[in-house]
């Protein structure tokens, strides 16, 4: 679930117009943090986050999840379009408490799910700064992300029904590696001038941010979760 592709236009904005998208895109994405959290902590306290497990609580996610994206779209150019994706930030904590709270479940859960932040934040960290420094035009990477991302998503459809741990592994790796790639595509888009709107910059970064969370949360559950 990406909304990335738009037709390159590098350098359109004045430096001063670049500026000022790239500071209210990291301000909001920074603020979108805290109803992700919230959403989070009341889908583990309530346990509704199991009310979206199996194929039909994927269906619920993703329908919810691109109602959301395109009311974002709907009302990026008012004051509206903030609400609207605070509250999507809000829907995607509920969607990430289930497996929050199976990690939970480890004995050393609370430190599995601080290192997969840490994780993150040092990915987003690192593909901040190759956008800063990379002077090259990353639009080609559109198509084949593009493909990736449907590949990922129909693998993860067919890993539901046949409940592979192996699958499982092999989903995850790949969607930290695309979804970091998308990460860097997206930074380099904000900070060329590529996307003009903070609300539509923010919503892409986030969903790359939850994506490499959620992998990297799956991968450290398996791999690193001690049973009490």
């Amino acid at each position: 679930m990406n909304d990335n592709f738009q037709t390159v236009d590098y350098f359109v904005l004045p430096t001063a117009e670049r500026n000022r998208v790239v500071r209210n895109t990291y301000w909001l994405l920074a603020i979108s943090m805290l109803p992700t959290v919230l959403g989070a902590w009341v889908g583990v306290s309530t346990g509704i986050g199991h009310a979206f497990s199996g194929v039909m609580g994927m269906i619920l996610m993703m329908a919810g999840a691109f109602g959301f994206i395109y009311a974002i779209e709907r009302t990026k150019e008012s004051a509206t379009g903030v609400y609207v994706l605070l509250g999507f930030t809000f829907f995607m904590g509920l969607m990430l408490s289930r497996m929050i709270a199976m990690v939970l479940g480890f004995k050393n859960g609370s430190e599995l799910v601080m290192t997969a932040f840490a994780g993150t934040a040092g990915v987003f960290f690192v593909m901040a700064s190759l956008a800063t420094f990379i002077k090259r035009d990353l639009s080609g990477m559109a198509k084949w992300l593009m493909v990736g991302a449907v590949v990922l998503m129909v693998g993860s459809i067919i890993n539901v029904f046949v409940g592979s741990s192996t699958g499982m592994v092999v989903i995850s790796m790949l969607s930290m590696a695309i979804f970091s790639a998308f990460m860097l595509y997206d930074l380099k888009q904000v900070m060329d001038g590529g996307e003009t709107n903070y609300i539509s910059a923010t919503l892409t970064l986030y969903l790359d941010l939850i994506n490499v969370f959620q992998s990297l949360l799956a991968l450290l559950g398996i791999f690193g979760g001690e049973r009490e």
